[in-house]
């Protein structure tokens, strides 16, 4: 199968836990399909506040560190016999993810569970993501814990 033909998955990646099981779900999913993975991690300069105007944001500071964070995750992730490729890319997460989705056939996210009355105020990048998304979407939900009593 070539390059081209092969089933298409981006995956969002930002060094969460959440997003490290959206990577392994992803990565065997491509495998069952001969698919490739495109891992994509967005990062942002922090927002100026009040007597930060004058100050320049680097990115030899930001991007670099971005990019750590993404290797890190692709080291702790079998990736053996699936084309896996980083892409690392500066803006909003949502408007990153939602760009990578025009050439996937699949996107891959995590999700943090942040819902009720405080999701709605203020987003989650997995609800946007859903709902702008060029392609389908799998949010990965972490498995609840069990509490034991006794």
């Amino acid at each position: 199968m070539s390059g081209e033909d092969r089933f298409r998955i981006a995956v969002g990646v930002d060094g969460s836990a959440e997003s490290r099981l959206a990577l392994e779900w992803a990565v065997t999913e491509a495998r069952l399909r001969h698919g490739q993975v495109r891992a994509v991690t967005a990062w942002e300069y922090p927002p100026v506040t009040a007597g930060m105007e004058a100050m320049i944001w680097d990115p030899v500071i930001f991007e670099p560190a971005a990019r750590r964070m993404q290797t890190d995750a692709l080291k702790a992730v079998d990736t053996e016999g699936v084309n896996v490729i980083g892409d690392v890319v500066q803006g909003p997460t949502v408007t990153v993810l939602v760009n990578a989705s025009k050439d996937a056939d699949l996107l891959v996210v995590g999700s943090r569970g942040h819902g009720g009355f405080t999701g709605l105020l203020l987003g989650s990048v997995s609800t946007q993501v859903v709902h702008h998304a060029a392609c389908a979407v799998l949010v990965v939900r972490t498995r609840p814990r069990v509490l034991e009593v006794g």
